[in-house]
């Protein structure tokens, strides 16, 4: 399994204001290269907060683009989606996962949504181990995480990414902002994860780094 954070921040590490405004920190030729990204790898993931605050689609938009779809995937431990989201009304046409803690939902069944249920940890959260596990078992071997600052911080703090796309705006919104990698519990340098810089690229007025782990 490889698993790919994509981060779109801002120049001090910010995704959004105190308020929750995201759209759009970084540029459109940046936004251009996640389309890009997500349809180099099996499945896009992302938190339930992200998925219900931005009620996305989380496919590949991009002009003459037919080739097929990523797998959308939730982390949505009490399946709080609804039936008339984004995601939901179109998983028969792309196939939609949430992970869960619970027995499945009949209004997600119903409308086409596998509901993977994973192992509950603090505060009914899916283990994120297990969680890679039941994905891997339904064939999907790259996982493209996306946000939002919680699920980053929680597959960061299983060792679980290889991989980052950092696309980094020349913006700054300060400490009130939201951060893009939530609490680590780090208490020493020496036990920070740590990733090596494989390339840096211009897109426009950002810039796309790319690490790996080291």
């Amino acid at each position: 399994m490889a698993v790919t954070l994509k981060l779109a921040t801002t120049l001090d590490g910010r995704i959004a204001t105190a308020g929750g405004e995201s759209r759009w920190i970084t540029g459109e030729a940046s936004r251009d290269q996640v389309h890009r990204l997500r349809a180099a790898h099996d499945a896009v993931v992302v938190g339930v907060e992200t998925a219900l605050a931005d009620d996305p689609e989380l496919t590949v938009r991009l002009p003459g683009y037919n080739g097929r779809q990523p797998a959308r995937v939730v982390l949505d431990s009490r399946q709080r989606l609804a039936p008339d989201c984004k995601l939901v009304k179109t998983a028969r046409e792309i196939p939609t996962y949430v992970v869960a803690t619970g027995a499945p939902e009949p209004h997600l069944v119903e409308a086409g949504v596998k509901v993977l249920t994973a192992r509950a940890i603090s505060e009914d959260r899916p283990e994120l181990k297990s969680v890679v596990q039941h994905l891997a078992a339904e064939g999907l071997s790259s996982l493209f995480v996306e946000g939002g600052g919680q699920v980053a911080a929680s597959f960061v703090r299983c060792g679980l990414v290889d991989a980052i796309e950092w696309f980094r705006a020349p913006v700054l919104i300060g400490g009130e902002g939201r951060p893009a990698i939530g609490a680590l519990a780090v208490a020493a340098l020496a036990e920070a994860p740590h990733f090596r810089r494989v390339e840096v690229r211009e897109l426009g007025s950002d810039l796309w780094e790319r690490y790996e782990r080291t």
